[in-house]
């Protein structure tokens, strides 16, 4: 235990020295990142920080934590990791068109599901019982992988972002895994909090104000990552196993999902990037730079803790929490306008049925006054 948590603090060291050279380093490449309309950076920032994460966490894993993997399996995935931090690298320094980035992240996810093996298999259905993906496993472990690293990717949006809120996302996932989950080895947990020291050691560069970007060779990087960390609690999914890495990724999640249907409702391209995500929309409002992470960071706090009362909680204990959860994520969704200012259809109805009880009421009142008139 001692050599572990030894190897995690050099982990930090080694992510935190290494971030400056590889600040040099993108800059002398020409990975910076301009301001333009579609950005909310006034000055050119150099990315790539990703970079110092990706070799951090590597180096630990080879050289002081090697004897806690299955060697073949780690192979594979250093393989993985290998093409997504190469596809991100390009995209920073070239800038690729969407299909090409989701080209690399398909055969990243493919080496994942055919090499290294780590896979959805089957998914224990509530009531129904246990559910043999079969030629499904293939397409739902790509489009979850895809899915979620394109979350993080879209996250990465301000300065300290998608860092801090994939510390705490990663931290929560470590802890249910050692502590909850069974279907998954100790190595697993070990493997979430070497990337969170190496997301620390690099945190402070990339808070505001930052020094350096985690460019696509980061967000895509840490979101793969996720996935896959993901991926080992539900290689057999249960219900309880498949809610939960849903519910502590629920701020990148929720961001993805309403930009979708934003785009859809507003007949746009899926694709076509926009300034009305959830950091966007809450400076809109009025918060600073600084204001608008620190809230979602206490928002990806508060999907954390949900999370961590699923293991505790029984089926229907567990229905409610996710219906208490979509209602109060809903809720906030249309406050802030995540969707447009004109889609509120759950605050509406709210408003009609409170008037339409205030209404009720007056019309109660009258009556009884009509009638203790009559009465005199």
């Amino acid at each position: 235990m001692y050599k572990i948590f030894a190897a995690l603090f050099t982990t930090m060291i080694i992510s935190a020295l290494l971030v400056p050279i590889v600040r040099k380093f993108a800059i002398k490449v020409g990975a910076v990142d301009k301001p333009n309309k579609r950005r909310v950076n006034s000055t050119p920032m150099p990315t790539l920080g990703g970079l110092a994460i990706f070799i951090a966490f590597n180096f630990t894993n080879f050289f002081f934590l090697r004897s806690q993997y299955p060697p073949e399996q780690m192979l594979a995935l250093f393989l993985a990791e290998c093409i997504i931090v190469i596809t991100g690298f390009i995209d920073d320094v070239y800038e690729l068109k969407p299909k090409q980035k989701l080209l690399g992240i398909i055969i990243a996810a493919l080496i994942v599901y055919y090499v290294a093996e780590i896979k959805m298999t089957t998914i224990s259905i509530p009531f129904v019982g246990l559910f043999h993906l079969k030629w499904l496993s293939m397409p739902v472990t790509i489009i979850w992988i895809v899915a979620i690293t394109n979350a993080i990717n879209l996250l990465d949006g301000l300065d300290g972002l998608a860092t801090g809120v994939s510390i705490i996302a990663v931290t929560t996932s470590a802890l249910t895994s050692f502590f909850f989950l069974n279907n998954t080895g100790v190595f697993v947990s070990v493997l979430m909090l070497t990337l969170v020291a190496a997301m620390i050691g690099f945190l402070p560069y990339n808070f505001n104000p930052a020094s350096i970007f985690l460019g696509d060779t980061g967000s895509l990087f840490i979101g793969f990552m996720i996935s896959v960390f993901a991926l080992y609690g539900l290689k057999n999914a249960t219900f309880i196993s498949l809610v939960i890495p849903i519910i502590i990724l629920g701020v990148p999640i929720t961001d993805t999902v309403y930009a979708i249907l934003r785009r859809m409702l507003n007949k746009k391209p899926i694709f076509q990037a926009d300034k009305h995500h959830l950091h966007h929309r809450l400076m809109q409002m009025g918060l600073t730079h600084r204001q608008t992470v620190l809230v979602i960071y206490g928002i990806a706090l508060i999907f954390s803790f949900i999370s961590l009362l699923f293991p505790l909680s029984n089926f229907w204990g567990s229905v409610a929490l996710i219906i208490a959860t979509l209602i109060g994520l809903e809720l906030f969704v249309e406050a802030i306008g995540l969707v447009g200012g004109n889609r509120q259809p759950l605050l509406h109805l709210i408003k009609r049925m409170v008037l339409s009880s205030s209404d009720t009421k007056g019309l109660y009142e009258r009556e009884a006054k009509r009638k203790n008139k009559d009465k005199k």
